[in-house]
């Protein structure tokens, strides 16, 4: 997608790579590729190698899971990290998942959030990293408490690409655990940010819903994004019909 690779899962899929993944206890980290994301791939080759490097990368934006399609993705699915996130954690409940992201306060929220939507979810830890780049140390650190809390899951939420290139670094550390990066669904699932409602995001206008509600940090990122997005699809698509 743009030089981002999409896996050809659906949501149902993706349980099932999960359940091979924790089998075999291989570890690894999974993207959830949205158009922001494909776009930064597309203009920056190191953040696409982290991307590409997962062994699983799914199509968390409607316009990706379009693209796909179009481009003869007969397998693509639409995976929204957020509704995956729940998905996941209702079929794997009686695992242990960690959450490592956001602020104490979202956290705070979202455990009680999580374990009221799901019955006997087992979270075995959270920490908020502070906003700064962290030392060797300081890794060395969260990736101990992680693997003493027995974590199978390690759900992340520190945004895009801080997130992915997280856990790439991270997962050779934490394997067997399998890290997923679902950016907002922290935000969304504590209550801290309203989510838009289903029939927006069936119709891929999701991000024109959060445009509104932040209109001056999501303005400029949308407004070029998008655009780019566009103008990669169709220069590839060109591209590949001269070819042909």
């Amino acid at each position: 997608m743009i030089g981002s690779k999409i896996s050809l899962c659906d949501a149902d899929r993706s349980l099932a790579l999960l359940e091979t993944r924790l089998r075999d206890g291989e570890g690894g980290y999974v993207c959830f590729t949205n158009v922001h994301a494909a776009v930064m791939g597309r203009r920056d080759p190191r953040f696409r190698l982290v991307t590409n490097e997962s062994f699983l990368s799914v199509a968390d934006g409607k316009p990706v899971y379009w693209a796909g399609k179009l481009n003869g993705g007969a397998g693509i699915g639409h995976v929204p990290g957020p509704d995956f996130m729940l998905l996941a954690m209702r079929h794997f409940r009686d695992r242990r998942h960690f959450l490592y992201g956001s602020t104490p306060e979202v956290l705070s929220r979202l455990v009680p959030a999580l374990q009221a939507e799901i019955p006997g979810l087992d979270i075995c830890g959270t920490f908020a990293p502070p906003f700064k780049q962290l030392t060797r140390e300081e890794k060395q650190q969260h990736y101990e408490m992680i693997r003493q809390s027995g974590a199978d899951f390690v759900w992340v939420g520190l945004g895009a690409p801080k997130q992915e290139q997280w856990m790439a670094d991270a997962w050779p550390f934490l394997a067997p655990s399998v890290l997923l990066g679902v950016g907002a669904a922290f935000d969304f699932h504590s209550g801290k940010t309203p989510r838009a409602p289903a029939k927006l995001r069936h119709a891929g206008l999701e991000w024109l819903y959060r445009l509104a509600q932040e209109p001056r940090r999501l303005g400029k990122r949308y407004l070029v994004t998008n655009t780019l997005f566009l103008w990669y699809t169709l220069a590839d698509r060109l591209a590949s019909t001269r070819n042909f």
